[in-house]
């Protein structure tokens, strides 16, 4: 029989419910019961494409003595994280004060009067193994831990909310200097740095701020424009890119890029479109890039765009080889064996793909093949050919004749519809604000570098969709389930939806002939005046992750600074603020922002490892550039790489300018061509004379 989780929206939280573990969802009634029973609250969180939550799911939380232990000694609540990032966010950092170290599935035990945890680990496996104990053993350890030891798990309570309530109240005072802007820009791309070991991430926000650093010094500035470079083509040219399908995978679990995790998560494809973008557009003409984001482009249409516009949220790392597979395997829609290789080409065409590919007869993954680039000049037509047989033989069709592939959205779909090529990964087919929005970004930017107007099309429509569907009766949602806003809005959603709705107004501008349907500026004003009503901290500075009302059930109210997997919202929100001043010339954006940037600076002192996004919002600050110029000059100057540079269209220019370089209200002299410009334009922007 199904458990509480049946009636979720969560693709997530829907896996668990058929569990016999008695789970509740994150919500009053589960608080209350915890409290009134006097049970420890076991809180795991997870999210659909999890690896490892999903082994989780499949060993210890469908034990039968698991969960007979599980319900009669504590209250089991289920949170999908790409729901609630603001309880991921605490409990991670208490995971972290308590092992050393997160991860997911992220699971936690809770007192249950105060919700304060006392212990907390990650994967248990269901049996004693990998160094481990069985999950049945630390339950029943942690209940007699509980009921016996009271002073010890006080102790431990209070070293964990001491530390969440330090860390909630950020230092102040450095400041914003030259200085220190140089030595956040250069800590990132010191991070950038080639790996001797381990896993590699895209980690898109160091590489962003470290992009910006490079034009401000002459020093280090081409060993950092170096790092970028090799951060680009390691991510285009490498496994944790699908060759054949688009799309990049979420990491790789070894320091030559070769073997991905194999989950594909939008947050990630967002930052990646933009980030290839903007290297282009300071490269110049790269085709590996272009290829990487025009195949980019390809898989989100086809496989993760709505009829109405939006994207979806994830895809499976794990899939089924057959429809009679008891479990899934991880990257069985997306690797290939040799013989199969072979088989499947003609002999040119395996010949020219072995030419560009690192092709290995004992493969690379468990005897199996993940395609990765031996070189980063275009491919040949034959590789070109190559690739399309194997397209084939995955989606059951050419390119050409497969424009969309409707998602599997669970597991008994994944095995129970015929597909004409392989079974596919279940796809997360939930709208997330934040998660769209880097999307919507990434889009605008490569359709002004690559000229690519079908590009800005896709991102206006989700664009559209979130400014009609996700403001409801004056407040902004987070998630969208089938045409239902619900769970309201945090900061990231806000802080990513304004950065996207100023990408779409800027990228419009490269295309003057496209009909526009939104004022996207308009969009974006009336939203920031919504964020600072609901979120911002008029005592403090920075912006509140939650809005009130959720805040009332958590442990602390975070103004969050750290760049994860998503860019820190105060960050992005900060730098928003930068842009919304240039263009409207409204000094209380200005004001705003100079107050959010001395909320962080000792943080941004401390640790600039920490925060890149807050140094590129300094980087704003810093060298804020409006240019007005006539329609017909900006696309050129949008196809340039201008890191704290917005563009407007002026009419009215003096006699014989081209343009007007304007460092906020005070302008240069007017630019009587275009080098002239230029120069202004690169000088203002803080590059070395």
């Amino acid at each position: 029989m199904s458990n509480r989780l049946a009636q979720c929206q969560s693709l997530y939280l829907r896996k668990h419910a058929d569990n016999p573990i008695d789970w509740w969802p994150w919500c009053d009634d589960a608080l209350a019961a915890a409290r009134q029973e006097n049970k420890p609250i076991f809180l795991s969180i997870g999210y659909s494409s999890c690896h490892w939550c999903t082994v989780m799911e499949g060993e210890a939380f469908s034990d039968e003595a698991v969960a007979s232990y599980m319900n009669a000694y504590f209250l089991p609540i289920k949170v999908d994280r790409e729901e609630r990032p603001d309880l991921d966010s605490i409990y991670m950092q208490a995971l972290q004060m308590i092992t050393g170290q997160g991860g997911w599935p992220l699971n936690v035990f809770l007192a249950p009067n105060d919700l304060i945890p006392f212990y907390g680990g990650t994967y248990f496996p269901l049996e004693a193994r990998y160094g481990r104990p069985a999950f049945l053993q630390v339950l029943q350890a942690l209940r007699q831990f509980y009921d016996t030891e009271g002073a010890k798990v006080a102790a431990v309570k209070s070293e964990i909310i001491n530390n969440l309530q330090q860390a909630a109240q950020l230092p102040t005072g450095h400041q914003l200097s030259p200085e220190l802007l140089a030595r956040g820009l250069a800590t990132s791309a010191r991070i950038l740095a080639p790996a001797m070991q381990g896993t590699c991430f895209p980690m898109i926000p160091y590489a962003n701020a470290a992009l910006r650093g490079q034009r401000l010094t002459e020093d280090e500035g081409e060993k950092e424009r170096h790092l970028c470079r090799q951060r680009g083509l390691d991510l285009a040219m490498g496994g944790i890119y699908d060759h054949v399908g688009g799309g990049f995978h979420r990491y790789t679990v070894d320091p030559t890029w070769t073997v991905p995790h194999f989950e594909k998560m939008l947050y990630d494809n967002g930052q990646i479109m933009e980030y290839l973008a903007n290297l282009s557009s300071l490269e110049g003409e790269m085709p590996v890039l272009q290829r990487a984001v025009a195949g980019t482009v390809g898989w989100l249409r086809r496989e993760m765009t709505d009829l109405a516009g939006y994207f979806y949220a994830a895809q499976d790392a794990d899939s089924f080889l057959t429809p009679a597979a008891a479990e899934p395997e991880e990257g069985a829609f997306y690797v290939w064996r040799y013989e199969e290789l072979q088989q499947s080409l003609s002999q040119s065409e395996f010949q020219a793909l072995a030419e560009e590919f690192y092709l290995r007869e004992d493969g690379n993954f468990d005897g199996q093949i993940v395609l990765q680039r031996q070189q980063a000049g275009p491919l040949g037509e034959a590789a070109e050919a190559a690739l399309s047989q194997l397209f084939a033989q995955r989606y059951g069709g050419s390119p050409e004749q497969v424009s969309s592939c409707p998602p599997a959205t669970d597991n008994p779909m994944a095995k129970g519809q015929s597909w004409p090529g392989r079974i596919p990964p279940v796809t997360d087919t939930k709208m997330i604000v934040a998660w769209n929005s880097l999307m919507i970004s990434g889009l605008a930017r490569a359709a002004a570098v690559f000229a690519q107007p079908d590009y800005l099309q896709l991102a206006s429509k989700a664009a559209g969709f979130i400014s009609q569907r996700q403001r409801q009766q004056g407040r902004f949602y987070r998630l969208n389930y089938g045409g239902e806003a619900t769970v309201l809005a945090q900061a990231e959603d806000y802080a990513l939806a304004i950065k996207a709705l100023l990408d779409l107004q800027q990228a419009e501008l490269a295309f003057p002939d496209t009909l526009k349907s939104y004022n996207w500026l308009a969009e974006a004003r009336s939203l920031q005046a919504e964020f600072d009503q609901c979120l911002w901290s008029p005592e403090t500075g920075g912006y509140y992750n939650t809005p009130p009302q959720t805040a009332a059930q958590l442990l602390v109210r975070e103004r969050s600074y750290q760049d994860n997997a998503v860019p820190s919202a105060n960050g992005i929100a900060i730098a928003n603020l930068v842009r919304l001043f240039l263009l409207t010339e409204d000094l209380q954006y200005l004001d705003r922002a100079e107050q959010g940037l001395k909320a962080f600076s000792q943080i941004m002192a401390q640790l600039p490892q920490a925060c890149p996004s807050l140094f590129i919002a300094l980087d704003w600050f810093s060298h804020p550039t409006l240019v007005r110029t006539t329609a017909d000059g900006i696309p050129a100057l949008l196809r340039q790489y201008c890191p704290t540079a917005v563009f407007r269209v002026e009419d009215d220019l003096p006699n014989g300018a081209v343009g007007l370089v304007c460092a906020g209200l005070s302008c240069q002299e007017p630019a009587q061509n275009w080098q002239h410009l230029q120069q202004q334009l690169q000088q203002q922007m803080g590059a070395p004379a």
